[in-house]
């Protein structure tokens, strides 16, 4: 428990680093805890970094593989804040994740139970997100 949560700690001090590379390992690092409220704040920054879209996608695309409500519902949120740009790398970061070669995330569980979310923010960031997917797949 102790190295898991120095990782964690880790992974938050780099979210933070001016270094885009940094960000973008620190979003990879912290998608497997996206149910940790400190974390899933950070990676809803790290989804929307207003310096970089390499950032912005590749959080998307670790979160989507991670797969998990928790981790869906940030993808949600990000999408339900983001402008045009934004929305676009986080579509793409999604699109990462279900054409990998690590195998497809299922997310359709996940988005079902996002569709029912007591927030506002998260079933109109699923229902875009569902859209993105040929709703086969979320």
């Amino acid at each position: 428990m102790a190295g898991m949560m120095s990782g964690l700690e880790a992974a938050l001090s780099e979210a933070l680093s001016p270094s885009w590379e940094q960000r973008v390992r620190a979003g990879r690092d912290l998608a497997s805890f996206a149910d940790v409220p400190e974390a899933a704040e950070v990676l809803v920054g790290l989804l929307l970094d207003a310096e970089d879209t390499a950032v912005t996608r590749r959080t998307a695309e670790a979160l989507a593989r991670v797969g998990t409500v928790a981790a869906i519902r940030l993808i949600a949120l990000a999408v339900a804040e983001a402008d045009d740009n934004q929305a676009n790398w986080l579509q793409t970061g999604v699109h990462d994740a279900l054409v990998g070669p690590d195998g497809v995330p299922d997310l359709a569980a996940a988005c079902g139970e996002l569709a029912r979310d007591p927030e506002e923010a998260v079933r109109r960031g699923v229902a875009e997100l569902s859209a993105w997917t040929d709703d086969a797949r979320c």
